[in-house]
């Protein structure tokens, strides 16, 4: 599965963002997408993840704040990012466990700061 990932940038403390992740390819092999950041210096940590049924989990930080959501006919998987604040300031990617493994998408950044 390939997947495309976009939607970083620069936002103010308290502003919002949304990411998206289109995955083409095997797109039926797909069990579960996630999203993973990694800020500097930290390791990459779950952020959302939302699986086949639509469930969805979070990690503590971002509970209220943020949320997964998927458009099933084009493929695409978004993280609404509301209430940012500067410990958001991370990479962030696009995660797909599939039937044939796991994939990765290509990086975007997000920063906050005032």
């Amino acid at each position: 599965v390939q997947l495309q990932a976009s939607g970083g940038g620069l936002v103010q403390p308290g502003g919002s963002l949304r990411l998206s992740c289109a995955a083409s390819g095997r797109i039926s092999s797909i069990n579960v997408m996630d999203w993973y950041r990694q800020a500097p210096g930290k390791r990459r940590d779950l952020v959302a993840r939302i699986d086949s049924d639509g469930h969805t989990t979070y990690a503590n930080s971002v509970k209220g704040r943020f949320t997964i959501s998927r458009d099933t006919v084009k493929n695409t998987v978004y993280l609404q990012m509301n209430s940012l604040n500067f410990e958001d300031t991370a990479v962030y990617y696009c995660h797909a466990d599939t039937s044939l493994g796991t994939d990765w998408g290509q990086e975007t950044l997000v920063t906050v700061s005032s």
